[in-house]
């Protein structure tokens, strides 16, 4: 049947290329010469066979236009499907794969097509429906088995099908493996990269280079995709775990077939995804702790703990099980942060930061992130040693030193300011209770308290200049007390005022002091000195306020003392009923002391006070010329030591060593054997060291002795024990030797009486 269809061409006098030469009418009943009576040929196409035939390359191949052909429910050329799938299928042997060439072919082939002229729509309908005219409908034609089997017999049984031979499995084009990369069937797209790479060295050398370059193209699409699903797959939601999956094995392919190219021609893919794995980390964490969103240091280190955080939940709950096991994709990850934010923190650190963000940085690398990050996953590449720290050990140091010089400059200049803060209103009438010692207390312990959150070492360094700083203050603190207390100004001052400042000024001692003790607990061996430092500055401020105190008291008490050892003193207890009151009365504001300087400055009293009392008995104010005299003025001392005995123990002294001292002076006078009063004399003196042998002679004329010897016998005890003082070794046996005498006289005299005891009574 004659070609009906026309395509009109611009000039009729020039053919186109791959169109049938057309005669100017358009009579369909008009005679054409056949395609067979036609002389020349085209050629051949290019499997070989000759194309006698002139038409256009379209109708030829069924190619309209040069793309592949889609049927219902199925693409053309696709598995199962047994049509051809294009031209260059039809003309290509089986098993030869087509190139990204052979497209660029098919591409400008079709070109042609889109150049030339197109006949109009309205000609072609009008041709068509004129050959219809007067066919009528179409006869129905019988089929096969109608025409063979006559009617009314039966069909005879069909011949059993003979099993198709398996077909060859027709390898992919470039663009199809591309379509596999951009579909994510990367697992299936990297299969046929290999066989495409497998296949290169047995073609032509020319065809070799080609098929190079189309698979290098290949493994670039192919990474591309591959680290792109690195990145996607750590953000929520993600990729699903089979994309994952395939990545994996994409790797595990690649391995083994690095193993088969050799060193030289390894690509190394799994390095490669390391690095991407850590690029990606870097990425996340750069996002996440931008400066201009999370403004300060703190803020940062804060985003960073939260992303890692998500990250790693993510890396164990999603990613990690989807890889295969060999891969070990957990500890790859964590490696790839680990790198990530070894070198965020090593640039941060690098910077010139203020001393909050120095802490904040080395609390964050030695504790946040060994606790909160690493204590989640079982870190295997930890305990191999893979991960290494995240900032070296220089960097770390360099950070402390520069901690450690902040500190000590910034404390020494807020610690002498709150110290001129103070003494300013030490002065001044409306003066307010002091609390250096606490603001003193705050400004150490802000930085010793943060340094056990870095390390041990950084523990021991922090107290050490802190320890420092607070010795250095105290020692100034000492200084300015002492100038206060010379100032004859202050003297002007209300008793009360007065005593109210310096009680505020001894109670910086106890707390200063424990910070101090504890520092130097901490601290390195080193610290030693300034401890002693802080201890001697600390302890004479304590002894010249307590001095200072028990002047004042003792100068309101003086005129009850006048009174004691007189004639009047025997028999009325007005002057030490007026002792007891004052001590009483002056108690009440001692008492907001301080428990440690309290108990100190109690027992202060209370030696003094019995100082004070046995004074003017010593110096013989008052003589005993009788045995009743001597018997009224024991009892009265007896009785004034129970009166302050009870007073001091109100005023909660524990100096219990002190109660003694007058009841022993009060059997001195009143005993009348001269071993008793050996006895006596001897225990006192060993008690109380003030007590020496003049003393004892004063007593001795107190009671009106005069016998020599028996003086002589009694002083001898008071001058072995001074010298027990001096000489040691003599003292102790000549101290035992009395003791000897006197236990045997005495024993004698007990028994000669009628009395019996086994031993003195002291």
């Amino acid at each position: 049947m004659p070609i009906l269809k026309s395509l009109g061409v611009g000039d009729p006098k020039v053919p186109r290329a791959g169109t049938l030469p057309l005669r100017s009418s358009r009579n369909p009943f008009e005679e054409t010469p056949t395609l067979e009576e036609e002389d020349g040929e085209l050629g051949t196409l290019p499997n070989g066979t000759s194309c006698r035939r002139r038409a256009t390359l379209e109708k030829l191949a069924g190619l309209a236009p040069f793309r592949l052909g889609w049927t219902s429910g199925r693409r053309a050329g696709s598995p199962g499907d047994r049509q051809v799938r294009s031209f260059l299928g039809r003309v290509l042997a089986p098993g030869i794969r087509r190139s990204s060439a052979d497209f660029g072919l098919l591409n400008r082939l079709q070109g042609f097509r889109t150049h030339g002229d197109e006949e109009p729509a309205g000609e072609a309908a009008r041709r068509l429906a004129f050959l219809r005219l007067g066919r009528g409908p179409k006869p129905r034609r019988a089929s096969l088995a109608e025409r063979l089997v006559p009617a009314g017999e039966a069909a005879p049984e069909p011949p059993p099908k003979v099993p198709e031979p398996p077909k060859i499995k027709e390898p992919l084009s470039v663009l199809e493996i591309l379509g596999l990369i951009q579909r994510r069937e990367l697992a299936r797209a990297d299969e046929h990269i290999l066989e495409l790479e497998a296949e290169a060295p047995a073609e032509a050398e020319a065809g070799a280079g080609r098929r190079a370059r189309d698979v290098a193209l290949l493994y670039e699409a192919l990474q591309r995709e591959l680290w792109a699903l690195v990145r996607e797959s750590l953000a929520a939601p993600g990729p699903g775990t089979g994309a994952v999956a395939q990545l994996g094995l994409v790797l595990l392919q690649e391995e083994e077939a690095d193993a088969r190219r050799g060193p030289g021609a390894a690509r190394k893919l799994r390095a490669h995804w390391a690095e991407a794995v850590a690029r990606a980390a870097r990425e996340r964490l750069e996002e996440a702790a931008a400066p201009g969103a999370r403004g300060t240091l703190s803020g940062q280190l804060e985003a960073l703990r939260a992303r890692l955080l998500e990250d790693v939940a993510a890396v164990r709950g999603r990613l990690a099980p989807a890889y295969p096991a060999g891969l070990r994709a957990g500890a790859v990850y964590l490696r790839g942060y680990h790198e990530a934010l070894a070198e965020w923190l090593g640039a941060a650190a690098r910077r010139r930061l203020p001393l909050a963000d120095r802490y904040a940085l080395l609390h964050w690398h030695n504790q946040v992130y060994p606790r909160e990050i690493l204590g989640l996953v079982d870190v295997v590449a930890l305990e191999n040693g893979e991960l290494g720290p995240l900032l070296s050990a220089g960097t770390l140091r360099g950070l402390e030193d520069e901690c450690v010089t902040d500190v000590k400059a910034q404390t020494r200049a807020a610690l002498l300011r709150v110290l001129q803060e103070d003494e300013e209103q030490w002065g001044s009438m409306d003066y307010r209770p002091s609390n250096l010692a606490q603001d003193v207390c705050e400004l150490l312990e802000e930085h010793t308290e943060r340094a056990p959150h870095i390390s041990q070492e950084f523990v021991e360094r922090m107290a050490y200049c802190c320890l420092g700083g607070l010795a250095e203050f105290l020692q100034s603190f000492q200084q300015r007390v002492e100038r206060f207390h010379e100032n004859p100004g202050v003297r002007e001052l209300p008793s009360d005022t007065y005593i109210s400042r310096t009680i505020s000024m001894v109670n910086c001692g106890p707390p200063l002091r424990s910070l101090a003790e504890r520092l130097a607990r901490v601290g390195p061996p080193e610290s030693e000195p300034a401890r002693e430092a802080s201890a001697i500055a600390l302890d004479r401020v304590t002894r010249l306020c307590h001095r200072v105190l028990a002047e004042l008291l003792f100068q309101e008490l003086q005129p009850h003392f006048n009174k004691l050892m007189r004639r009047k003193w025997l028999s009325s207890s007005e002057a030490l009923d007026g002792i007891v009151g004052t001590l009483g009365a002056q108690a009440l504001a001692l008492r907001r002391m301080q428990d440690e300087p309290y108990q100190v400055l109690v027992a202060e009293l209370h030696r003094r006070a019995l100082v004070e009392y046995v004074r003017p008995l010593l110096r013989g104010r008052l003589r005993c010329r009788s045995a009743r005299t001597r018997s009224r003025m024991a009892g009265r001392l007896r009785e004034d030591a129970a009166q302050l005995q009870r007073l001091f123990r109100r005023l909660e002294s524990q100096a219990y060593w002190l109660d003694q001292v007058v009841p022993h002076l009060a059997e001195i006078l009143q005993l009348e054997d001269t071993p008793s009063i050996q006895v006596e004399v001897g225990v006192l003196v060993r008690d109380y060291p003030d007590i020496r042998r003049k003393h004892v002679a004063a007593l001795l004329d107190i009671r009106g002795l005069r016998n020599t010897a028996a003086r002589q016998e009694i002083l001898a005890v008071a001058r072995d024990l001074e010298l027990s003082e001096d000489t040691p070794e003599e003292g102790i046996r000549s101290h035992y030797r009395w003791l000897r005498v006197t236990m045997w006289s005495l024993g004698f005299e007990l028994r000669t009486s009628g009395r019996t005891v086994s031993a003195p009574k002291y």
